[in-house]
């Protein structure tokens, strides 16, 4: 359904070090550039994620209600992003790393803030 996904940074650097901290738990390799626009790009076969200065010049700020999703291949993923993005200038929130139950099913799910705000969480579908 997606091709890639791009989150606005103040600060592109501290951001790149916690996505490639945190997706690199993930198993995805560390992101590439800069590109010409000054964002950094990880890829993997199923889509792409990137981060950047935004565009219009304007501050970067997040969605609020947003949250973008990063599979986890292994429940112990779930555990190790969410502890190499905290280490990596993230914050921990919501509830701690572990079991939700809901309409989609058991999902094992950790939720962090990046240096620039955004929510991102890693799941892994139980089952």
């Amino acid at each position: 359904m997606f091709t890639h996904v791009t989150v606005g940074a103040d600060d592109v650097e501290a951001s790149r070090q916690f996505y490639d901290a945190a997706l690199g738990a993930l198993g995805v390799e560390l992101g590439k550039g800069p590109d010409p626009k000054g964002r950094y790009w990880w890829r993997t076969p199923y889509g792409a994620f990137a981060v950047g200065k935004p565009i219009d010049g304007e501050p970067a700020c997040h969605a609020n209600g947003g949250t973008i999703g990063f599979a986890a291949q292994t429940p112990e993923m779930v555990q190790a992003f969410h502890d190499a993005g905290v280490a990596a200038g993230g914050r921990a929130i919501e509830d701690p790393p572990g079991e939700r139950r809901g309409a989609f099913g058991t999902l094992l799910a950790a939720y962090l803030r990046d240096p620039s705000g955004n929510k991102v969480c890693a799941v892994h579908r139980v089952g």
